[in-house]
């Protein structure tokens, strides 16, 4: 216990520490690319090569100096100025990696998804200990559904101690620890942050396209303009993200897991159309594999 809580108290301080991608920002306004829907990001880490991109920075020279940027190519590690823990330690590293995966397979598409599965595949430890936590918390259900209508309408103090007694020989029965099962949560929202942050600051991503569709092209501009094929993407995302849900949900209230489910699909739908293809992809990838690891456990312990 002692150990999780430090765990959690240095994550929210890391999160406390982090640096915010920069919005390109003409007056009170984002700057957008025409073309693709996409907001510019002002502290890029590396230079645009499109032609259009590097005239639209060029007219915010006082705001994004692109002689003092390296190719996209030469990036390191250390290339620029210190810009605190969270983009030293997690940015520009995930940055490189990036980078360093497309140089090598020759589309930013390809290596957004290597990297998203290292990634992943580093965290399979934890992940999977999130995964078989909710998996004995569905064994537990049924015990635990009897508890709850046991003291129904006992608000009493002397009920209410009995009944987290009664829970808790319940979750050690099951050998559950309900912390565990949150860890990976935790960690996957700077997780999250920091793809946001590494594809929004690498132009190179964003001038790349995987199998037809532009990585710095969000569905909604590009459906808008008449490129319906977009739609596939947010129509994928939403399947894999509704069926991933499901699989990862514990409740035995079906009405209010569906009811959740749908929810948290139409957000992750909406949120599909306004980012980029490139973000988009990166949580396509993740969630497959939350999906395939799922499957995995399931049939491990033959449920």
């Amino acid at each position: 216990m002692k150990n999780k809580k430090i765990f959690i108290l240095l994550l929210i301080i890391t999160i406390l520490l982090t640096g915010c991608t920069k919005s390109l920002k003409d007056g009170k306004e984002v700057v957008k690319n025409p073309e693709t829907g996409q907001n510019l990001t002002q502290n890029i880490l590396c230079r645009p090569t499109d032609k259009e991109l590097i005239k639209i920075y060029s007219k915010y020279e006082d705001k994004v100096d692109l002689g003092s940027l390296p190719d996209c190519e030469d990036f390191k590690i250390n290339t620029g100025h210190d810009e605190g823990l969270w983009t030293n330690v997690f940015v520009k590293p995930l940055a490189w990696a990036i980078i360093s995966f497309g140089k090598i397979l020759k589309n930013y598409g390809l290596a957004l998804i290597v990297t998203s599965l290292i990634i992943r595949f580093a965290a399979y430890p934890l992940t999977r200990k999130t995964a078989m936590q909710s998996e004995l918390i569905k064994q537990a259900q049924p015990e635990i559904n009897r508890l709850e209508k046991k003291y129904e309408g006992k608000n009493d103090q002397e009920s209410m101690f009995k009944k987290t007694q009664e829970l808790q020989m319940v979750y050690k029965k099951y050998n559950i620890n309900p912390l565990s099962g949150c860890l990976f949560a935790f960690i996957q929202i700077p997780i999250f942050i920091a793809f946001f942050e590494a594809i929004n600051r690498i132009p190179a991503i964003f001038e790349d396209s995987f199998l037809g569709f532009y990585l710095g092209t969000t569905p909604g501009t590009a459906i808008g303009q008449g490129h319906i094929q977009y739609a596939i993407i947010v129509i994928i995302l939403a399947f894999v993200t509704y069926f991933s849900f499901k699989m990862n949900s514990t409740s035995s209230n079906n009405a209010q897991t569906d009811m959740m489910t749908r929810t948290m699909t139409i957000m992750i739908i909406v949120m599909s159309i306004f980012m980029t293809t490139a973000l988009d992809l990166y949580w396509l990838t993740s969630s497959l594999f939350t999906i395939c690891q799922n499957l995995l456990i399931k049939r491990s312990k033959k449920i």
